[in-house]
C-alpha cells in the first residue's frame, strides 16, 4: 500500500489533453474541389453546414463559397480573396497563397460526398464529446434549481436531436424512388393482418374505415366517463403487441413486420389496474370477481394461461402520474431506443402538464403545447400516438348525447392537431339511469329500449384527414370491459331449416 501511494506521489500531475477529432486535410480536400469545380459544393449542400469544419479559416471559407455560389456567382481563389481580411496569415501563408494552395491540393467532385460525410461524422462526434462534458460539469455544480431527472431528460433529448440530425438523407427524390418506397409498402401491408397500411387494431369495421392506425399520426379518442375509452384503448393496444411479429435486419435490428410494441402511459390507472383488465377481458371473467378472489380452479387456470402469454408480448406501461409532454416525450424516446416503439398510447391528456411558463397562460394554452407536442412526437417517432381525452359536460344537456367536435375540451387545439377524432359512445349507459318504476307501461317500453342497445356501442369517427367519418357498431360486454366486432344479423350462419 505505501509503495502504491509513493508511485501516486512520485506521478507527473500534468494533465493529459486530447484535441477534438478532425481531419484537417478532408476539410483542405474538399474546399479545394468546390473552388475548382462550384458543382462539387451541391454534393454537400444538403447536410453539411460551416459549423461543421474543425478549423475556423475553413469554416469561413466554406461560409464564402456557399453565399456566392448560392447568389449565381462563381466561388474561386479570386473572387473568395476579396472578401477575406488582407493580413490573414494561415501558416505563413497569405489569404491569396491558402486559397491557391486549397484549389492546387483539390479532390475530385466524384470523391467530395465521401469528403464531406467524414467531415459531418467528426463533427457530431465532437458534439457528443461537447454533450458529455456539459452533463459532467452539470452534475458537479449540481445548480438547486435543476434536478438530476431534468438533466437526464435535457441530455436524452440533446442526444436524441443529434441522432436525428446525423443523417444525410432528406432533401428530394427522384420519383422512381418514391413509387419503390409506395410498392414496398403495400407489400408489406399485404403481409399484415387485415392487409391494411396502418396497424391493424383487432376490430374489423374499425379497421375497414380507417385502414388501421397510420404511422405519424395524432389519434384523439375521446368520451364521457363510463362510456370505456379506457377498455378501447386497452383492448386495441393488446391487440397490436399480441399480433406482433419481428424479423431481424441484415443490420442487426429488428423490424415489426405484423402487430407492434406498444407503449402505454397510463396516467390514471395503476399498472396492476390495467394488467387486471386485460387479464378480465382476455379470460372473459369479471375483473371484480378476479379482485375479490370469486374464482374456481378452472377459471384460475385460465388466468394462469393469460398471464403467461401476457408475459411475452411486447407491451410496456408506464404509470406515473403528473407526467409533463417533456417527460413524456423523453421517455417515448428512450423505449423507442432501447426496446422499439410501433405505437403509443395515453390515457389521457388532460392529466398531461404543459410547461410551467404555458400553465400560468392559462389551461387553454397548455393543452395546445400538450396536443402540438402529441403531434410532433408522432411525426419524429413515426409511430401512432392513441390519446384519450375528456368531453365537456355540454353533452349532458342535450336530448341526443352523441358527442361532436365542439365538445371537446379546449376543442380548439385537439380538433386542429388531430389527424384523426374517435368518439365512443354508449346509448345503455344513458337509458341505464332512467329505469321507471315497475309494472308501469313506461317501464315495458324501457325494458323494449333497452334490449335494443344492450350491448351496443358507438365509436364515431368526427375528424379524418385519410378517410371518410361516420359511425362503426361495436359489441362492448361491460362486465369484461371488453369491445368486439357487432355479430350483424346478415354475418351469423345459416340456421338449419332455413
Amino acid at each position: 500500500m505505501a509503495g502504491e501511494q509513493t508511485a501516486r506521489k512520485s506521478a507527473p500531475d500534468t494533465p493529459v489533453f486530447r484535441a477534438a477529432p478532425h481531419n484537417i486535410e478532408a476539410e483542405q480536400a474538399l474546399l479545394g474541389a468546390i473552388l475548382v469545380n462550384n458543382e462539387a459544393f451541391y454534393r454537400v449542400s444538403d447536410f453539411l453546414e460551416p459549423v461543421h469544419f474543425f478549423e475556423p479559416i475553413h469554416q469561413k471559407i466554406f461560409e464564402l463559397a456557399a453565399s456566392l455560389i448560392r447568389a449565381g456567382k462563381v466561388a474561386s481563389p479570386v473572387t473568395l480573396k476579396t472578401f477575406l481580411p488582407p493580413d490573414l496569415d494561415v501558416a505563413g501563408l497569405t489569404a491569396s497563397q491558402y486559397l491557391a494552395r486549397l484549389a492546387a491540393e483539390a479532390t475530385t467532385v466524384i470523391n467530395a460526398e465521401d469528403y464531406g460525410r467524414t467531415i459531418y461524422d467528426l463533427a457530431t462526434r465532437r458534439s457528443l464529446i461537447i454533450i458529455g462534458e456539459d452533463m459532467v460539469n452539470v452534475a458537479y455544480d449540481a445548480p438547486v434549481d435543476l434536478s438530476p431527472s431534468d438533466q437526464i431528460e435535457d441530455a436524452e433529448r440533446r442526444l436524441y436531436e443529434l441522432a436525428e440530425t446525423g443523417r444525410y438523407d432528406g432533401g428530394f427524390q427522384r420519383f422512381a424512388t418514391a413509387l419503390t418506397t409506395a410498392v414496398d409498402l403495400a407489400a408489406r401491408a399485404y403481409q399484415r393482418d387485415g392487409k391494411l397500411s396502418g396497424l391493424a387494431t383487432g376490430l374489423a369495421d374499425m379497421d375497414r374505415m380507417m385502414g388501421g392506425l397510420q404511422h405519424s399520426d395524432l389519434v384523439i379518442l375521446a368520451g364521457r366517463p363510463g362510456m370505456g375509452k379506457t377498455a378501447l384503448a386497452t383492448n386495441v393496444a393488446y391487440n397490436i403487441a399480441k399480433a406482433w411479429r419481428g424479423e431481424v435486419r441484415p443490420d442487426g435490428r429488428t423490424e415489426s413486420v405484423n402487430g407492434g410494441i406498444v407503449g402505454f402511459f397510463s396516467l390514471e390507472m395503476s399498472a396492476p389496474q390495467l394488467a387486471n383488465r386485460i387479464i378480465s377481458e382476455q379470460t372473459n371473467i369479471p375483473s371484480h370477481r378476479i379482485l375479490r378472489g370469486e374464482i374456481d380452479p378452472s377459471d384460475f387456470d385460465r388466468i394462469a394461461s393469460v398471464a403467461r402469454e401476457m408475459e411475452t408480448i411486447p407491451l410496456y406501461i408506464d404509470e406515473t402520474g403528473g407526467l409533463s409532454i417533456a417527460q413524456l416525450a423523453a421517455r417515448a424516446r428512450r423505449l423507442k431506443r432501447q426496446r422499439g416503439l410501433d405505437m403509443l398510447v395515453i390515457d389521457y391528456i388532460q392529466l398531461l402538464q404543459g410547461s410551467s411558463h404555458r400553465a400560468q397562460q392559462g389551461r387553454v394554452q397548455e393543452v395546445t403545447e400538450i396536443t402540438t407536442g402529441l403531434k410532433t412526437l408522432a411525426k419524429e417517432l413515426n409511430v401512432p400516438v392513441l390519446a384519450l381525452s375528456q368531453l365537456s359536460r355540454q353533452v349532458e344537456s342535450r336530448d341526443d348525447k352523441r358527442p361532436q367536435l365542439s365538445d371537446l375540451r379546449e376543442s380548439g387545439s385537439i380538433e386542429q392537431d388531430a389527424d384523426v377524432v374517435l368518439f365512443v359512445f354508449r346509448e345503455e349507459y344513458y337509458l341505464k339511469n332512467k329505469e321507471p318504476r315497475m309494472g308501469t307501461e313506461e317501464h315495458f317500453k324501457w325494458m323494449a329500449e333497452m334490449e335494443q342497445v344492450h350491448g351496443k356501442a358507438e365509436v364515431i369517427i368526427g375528424k379524418q384527414r385519410h378517410g371518410p367519418t361516420g359511425t362503426i357498431q361495436l359489441h362492448f360486454d361491460a362486465n369484461v370491459t371488453r369491445f368486439a366486432d357487432l355479430a350483424e344479423t346478415d354475418r351469423l350462419p345459416q340456421r338449419v331449416g332455413d
